[in-house]
């Protein structure tokens, strides 16, 4: 297949994807680009559901974690004040040991085991429309004294690294959205910001919209945004800038091997996430990019460095697969076929002989300490997620599942949950933090006034339950772990060390 083949196979299945989302509904664009400029830019749906204008390749929405390799290229560029093997406490002295002897590296490339800040949150009760200022972040981060896990022995996603290291370079003097200005959206000639808060005001920035159960509802959030998530632009301006990392254009020259460079963990493994980037692959080829999720918005962007060649899907609907509609362009551009997914492990509940480990599997889907990923045939009978961010690979032996998670050696067995008893009944508190949480008649009570809800416990063996928390668009099961008789541990992938005490 020619070149010009595939970019018109990959424009087509581009067009049929943007005309899926209808003119009363979010919508998103989808654009393709080489060396030379923009190849196309096709778009579906709408900026407003107040205006009906249609959403377009120059509508302003969050990028929300494509904003990670952006801030990388900050950390890299303050070489003179922070490096990558300092460790975060040099910088930030309040932090306490085992936070404060992660490095900045590890903090940046998901293998530094930091509790993400937001599921600590959600896990104390606090909901995603809780507002939450930098300062009172930082100093929650400072009271942390447990890991996810020991620096350099996993990968497992968190924004907390970036949160911090922001913190960090604000204290010398350096602020993101300037750095973004000066060196980044001035240059090239676009759009970019980074606010502070949700509710910061960004010019021509869309709503984003989650779908309720019988209708659209625009998206909030209280947390501090960090440059772990909030630059804001049009897919047009991501388009341009990507066009210029992947190209190397002047003094861009480099910088997407810096960032996509191997990360190797604590036992000299690479892992394929690197500095706000992750590598994918189709066939021999291998790509790199960034998605990114805030309620209400997602986006992604995958490049070819070989080809010079990328795609930036943009949306402001929160059940958008940016990441299926990139990847299939790559597909259909570079003639390469999509993984199969065929996934034979037996559906249903799996644990770890010990500890919070859950992992459920549904269709092909495993749902991993609540973090889904669809798992891709990998041959004899190996099967993968194909993701750098939450890497997995697994097999059914006939009664273990066995394999990896996070690149960390994982057997867990089959378990069909039961009904929770009462030997935990009673209050539970965090002292520290002012949380409650009750356990009474098979459920897990948490919030106050008409926000208290009762969520119905799940034994799933060796004091380990299960219970789902509904809050906005977000649907979380948490892994309720006991830990011993006066204390348990509330569990989510991204955050493994939030504990109570029994009261009183």
């Amino acid at each position: 297949m020619s070149l010009e083949a595939g970019w018109q196979a990959a424009s087509s299945l581009a067009r049929d994807f943007a005309d899926q989302w209808s003119g009363d509904e979010p919508g998103g664009a989808i654009i393709g680009f080489d060396a030379s400029g923009v190849r196309f830019a096709h778009a579906g749906g709408v900026e407003s559901l107040s205006t009906l204008a249609p959403f377009t390749a120059d509508s302003v929405v969050r990028y929300a974690s494509v904003t990670k390799h952006v801030f990388a290229a900050m950390v890299l560029h303050r070489g003179d004040v922070i490096g990558l093997d300092d460790r975060l406490g040099v910088h930030l002295p309040e932090l306490q040991k085992p936070l404060a002897d992660v490095t900045v590296g590890r903090a940046l490339d998901m293998s530094g085991g930091l509790p993400d800040t937001r599921e600590c949150l959600t896990l104390l009760g606090l909901s995603v429309y809780t507002e939450t200022e930098a300062r009172q972040l930082l100093e929650f981060l400072a009271t942390l004294t447990r890991l996810n896990f020991d620096a350099g022995t996993e990968v497992s996603y968190s924004n907390t690294g970036y949160r911090l290291i922001e913190a960090a370079l604000e204290r010398k003097g350096f602020a993101f959205d300037a750095f973004i200005q000066r060196e980044i959206a001035v240059p090239l000639g676009i759009f970019l910001k980074a606010p502070d808060v949700w509710n910061d005001t960004v010019p021509g920035l869309v709503p984003g919209y989650w779908k309720a159960p019988e209708k659209w509802q625009l998206s909030a959030a209280g947390l501090h945004i960090s440059a772990s998530g909030s630059l804001a632009g049009s897919g047009r301006a991501l388009a341009r800038w990507t066009q210029a990392l992947v190209s190397g254009e002047g003094k861009f020259a480099g910088l997407l091997q810096k960032l996509s460079a191997a990360r190797p963990l604590a036992d000299g493994r690479a892992s394929g996430y690197g500095l706000g980037l992750r590598w994918s692959s189709l066939g021999a080829r291998k790509f790199v990019g960034h998605g990114g999720s805030h309620p209400g918005y997602k986006s992604y962007f995958l490049l070819d460095p070989v080809g010079k060649t990328g795609f930036v899907v943009v949306s402001n609907r929160e059940d958008t697969n940016c990441y299926r509609i990139a990847l299939g362009a790559m597909a259909a551009l570079t003639g390469e076929q999509l993984p199969r997914t065929d996934c034979t492990i037996p559906d249903g509940l799996y644990v770890a002989d010990t500890g919070a480990l859950w992992l459920e599997m549904r269709n092909g889907i495993a749902n991993c300490l609540d973090a889904e990923d669809t798992l891709y045939d990998d041959g004899e009978g190996w099967f993968s997620s194909r993701s750098a961010s939450s890497p997995m690979r697994l097999r059914w032996t006939g009664e273990t599942l066995e394999g990896e998670i996070g690149h960390a050696a994982r057997r867990l067995l089959p378990v069909t949950p039961q009904p929770a008893g009462a030997e935990l009944d009673g209050s539970w508190q965090t002292p520290l933090y002012g949380a409650h949480l009750e356990i009474r008649d098979g459920s897990a009570i948490m919030g106050i006034g008409p926000t208290r809800r009762a969520m119905p416990l799940h034994d799933i063996g060796d004091g380990r339950f299960l219970f789902t928390l509904h809050d906005g668009p977000w649907i979380k099961r948490v892994c309720l772990n006991r830990l011993g008789d006066d204390r348990l541990e509330l569990v989510l992938s991204r955050s493994r060390m939030m504990e109570y005490i029994r009261k009183g």
